[in-house]
Order: structure tokens, then C-alpha cells, then sequence
């Protein structure tokens, strides 16, 4: 009996997504991709989800399911996994491919097949170089697109595709005539430890026996070969994505490394016009002269992201997420520091070494973690401005008790 290995496919670029799941399709026999079309999603309670199972030969079979909740992406859930358990009961099937809608991500999707039982061997997002900074740029909502996975659904294209890219330690990279070098720099430095394998672009058919001189019928044969030549087609094989799609995957490690507390998050570069700027401080910032500097921030760079302090709130990680103009800033819990010793053994060693990684003598893990990225970005202006939203000497000199009573602009964001 075969055992059913799971690789789950998602991105905002539906061309790239379906080009890996083609090359997995043409590269495993016997394998085969299940997909559910969320596209009602935003009809309401009485919409339905679509479900299809294909292998390369085409359409296996087709079902429906129920919105759960109002939502497409909790009836997702529901359906996936007896879909797949059924695959993993009939052993006749080596692997599944999970195709996942547009806007759904994988992070959700990948700890519930993890939480069944299933052997998750890998999660890729799938992108084309050249859509990167269009997709990052794009503050629209995903229901102004119809990309909505639930009529409540209040994510953006930007903030969604972030998180697409940035989860998936494999990103399948389309093969695109429009990408340039910035679009490669670009995609490098968001998710530096990233393995990218190459998908799609071109093919030729098959040498023809014979020349012009062989008669009409070869003559038509090479026309339809220089057709195939030049219309971009998925690649039959690429064992780089073959491998990468086996390679096993640790749910709980991708978690760790996307939590604002110890995420992996890129590192200080430069190259074909990109620039990543991570700035680290250890003083509070003035929660004031931050927040009047929030929109410049935002619009700095295509992508920001870290963890932060402010001083009328010591006690508090706070997580930055910036893209496509718009900042989410929330509560990622208490900073180790301010926990009792005994809290310590309940916290997860992945989070104790990052702390010590940033341990100060004063503030403990306390610090402003921050990370910027994008084509043209002023480093030197961006250091300056973030540099003034921290506590002057004499603010910082007159201590914890005068800094709890600053004003607290930042309740707006955190809802309190």
C-alpha cells in the first residue's frame, strides 16, 4: 500500500499555482491535485463550495459543500481532510496535491492537516517575480477583487499576499519574461531563507524525422512544434519542485518563525536597486511622535514587518505588519522580561533563544526589531525618521513611572 504524502500549493498568482501543481501532476505518477473554487463566498449562507480531484490525464470527479459558518474557508476545513483520508485509506495514491484558492493561506490550512494525522510533506507558494510589487503595492480589499474567502472577510491583496509569500519555506518561481533583475532582488530579500525552484517556461516538441523534403504531413507536425515552442507551457519535469514537494514540512517550526516574538526575519542587503534596511534598538519609542509618524513609515517601503516597544506600555510586544500602505499593529503578548522566572519553563525554547539573542542588561528582550524593504528605499531618511520617534535623553533619563503616564494614541489600534 502506498503511502499519501500532502503538499499544499497556494499564491495569489493563479497562473504560477496552477503551473506547480501541473509540473507535480506531469512529475508523480499517480498523483493528484484537489482543489476547492471559493469564489461564492461573498453570496452568503447559501453558497457553495465547489471541490474538484484531477490527476494529469484531467477531471476525476467534482463535489459540493456547504458554507460552515458563513465561511468558505471553514468549509474548506471540513472537506479537505475526509477528501484526503479517503486518498490515504485507498493506498493507491503516492501524492496529494492541495491546491489552495486564491486568497486562502496556507498556514491555516497546513496545521489542519497536520492536526489529522496526515503526512504534510511540504507547503509552497507559488510566484511570479514579475506581479511581486503590484501584489505588494495593492491595498485594495479582497472582496473588491471577489477574492474574499467569507462575506467578513477584511484583508487586503497586499497584507494577504505578504503572508502567502513569507509562510512557505518553497516558493515555485514562474518562469516570467517580464521579471527583471529588481523582481528577482526583491523576492530574495522578503524571504531570504526561502529554497526557490524554478517552474514553468518553455519546451520544444520533439525533433521530427526527416526535413522539408519528407512531404505535407511533417510540414504540419513542425508547424504544431513550433507552436509548442513558442506558447509558455509547465515544464514536463522539474525535479528540484519534485523533491522540494517530498521534503517533509514542521508545522510548528513555520509557526515559530512567523511569530512576531522570534520570526526569521530578513537580514541587511542591497542589490539591483532593492534595499533591506533592518533597524534595532534597544530604547522605547515615544508613542506620540511614533504614531504622527506612522503614515511615512508605512509608505517607506513595499514591506515592513518586526516587533517593537513603546514606553507607556513596557510590558507589551507589540507586532508590525506593513504592506500595500496600510500598518496592522497588534499585541503578541508580554515580553519575557516582564514575566516571573517561574513562567519561563512554559514558554518554548525557540522563543527563550530569540529572547537571548536580544537580551539587554536593562530591558531584557525589550527592543525595536524592525525590518524594511522595497525598491528605492531612503535608508538614510527612514533612519532618521524612526530615530526621532524614540525617547529623547531627558525623556528616557526621567524613568519607567514617567514614561507609563504619555499619552496612548496607539489604543486606537489595539482596541482598548
Amino acid at each position: 500500500m502506498t503511502q499519501l504524502s500532502v503538499a499544499i500549493v497556494g499564491g495569489l498568482h493563479a497562473d504560477a499555482r496552477r503551473a506547480a501543481v501541473e509540473a507535480l501532476l506531469a512529475g508523480v505518477p499517480g498523483s493528484v491535485a484537489l482543489h476547492h473554487d471559493l469564489s461564492t463566498a461573498a453570496d452568503g449562507p447559501d453558497a457553495k463550495v465547489v471541490r474538484t480531484v484531477r490527476d494529469a490525464a484531467g477531471l476525476i470527479s467534482t463535489g459540493e459543500t456547504p458554507l460552515v459558518n458563513d465561511c468558505a474557508c471553514c468549509a474548506l476545513r471540513e472537506d479537505l481532510v475526509p477528501e484526503l483520508e479517503r486518498l490515504a485509506d485507498a493506498g493507491l495514491t503516492r501524492l496529494a496535491v492541495v491546491e489552495l484558492w486564491d486568497s486562502v493561506e496556507p498556514k491555516a490550512m497546513a496545521e489542519v492537516v497536520a492536526a489529522s494525522g496526515l503526512r504534510l510533506t511540504s507547503v509552497i507558494t507559488a510566484v511570479d517575480p514579475a506581479l511581486l510589487l503590484p501584489y505588494l503595492g495593492n491595498g485594495d480589499d479582497l472582496a473588491d477583487g471577489g477574492l474574499a474567502a467569507a462575506t467578513t472577510d477584511q484583508r487586503t491583496v497586499a497584507d494577504t499576499f505578504a503572508r502567502q509569500l513569507e509562510y512557505a519555506p518553497i516558493l515555485a518561481i514562474l518562469d516570467s519574461e517580464e521579471a527583471d533583475e529588481e523582481d528577482r532582488a526583491l523576492l530574495a530579500q522578503l524571504h531570504p531563507t526561502a529554497r526557490r525552484v524554478p517552474i514553468g517556461g518553455r519546451w520544444r516538441a520533439p525533433e521530427v524525422a526527416g526535413g522539408p523534403e519528407s512531404g505535407a504531413g511533417n510540414c504540419a507536425t513542425s508547424h504544431h512544434a513550433r507552436a509548442l515552442d513558442d506558447a509558455p507551457q509547465p515544464l514536463r519535469r522539474s525535479p528540484a519542485l519534485l523533491a522540494a514537494a517530498l521534503a517533509g514540512f514542521d508545522v510548528d517550526a513555520a509557526a515559530a518563525a512567523q511569530h512576531p516574538a522570534c520570526a526569521l526575519l530578513p537580514t541587511d542587503a542591497d542589490e539591483s536597486g532593492v534595499t533591506t534596511l533592518v533597524w534595532h534598538r534597544h530604547r522605547p519609542f515615544h508613542p506620540e511622535r511614533l504614531y504622527d509618524a506612522l503614515e511615512d513609515l508605512c509608505c517607506a517601503a513595499a514591506r515592513s514587518r518586526g516587533r517593537f516597544w513603546l514606553a507607556e506600555r513596557p510590558d507589551t510586544l507589540l507586532h508590525w505588519d506593513a504592506a500595500g500602505g496600510a500598518l496592522c499593529v497588534e499585541s503578541a503578548g508580554p515580553w519575557l522580561a516582564s514575566l516571573p522566572d517561574a513562567a519561563w519553563d512554559l514558554v518554548p525554547p525557540v522563543r527563550r533563544a530569540a529572547a537571548a539573542l536580544d537580551w539587554h542588561p536593562e530591558h531584557g528582550d525589550r527592543c525595536q526589531h524592525l525590518v524594511f524593504t522595497s525598491p528605492g528605499l531612503d535608508r538614510h531618511g527612514l533612519e532618521e525618521l524612526l530615530e526621532s520617534c524614540l525617547l529623547t535623553d531627558a525623556e528616557y533619563a526621567a524613568g519607567r513611572a514617567a514614561w507609563e503616564r504619555l499619552p496612548r494614541p496607539f489604543d486606537t489600534f489595539l482596541e482598548v
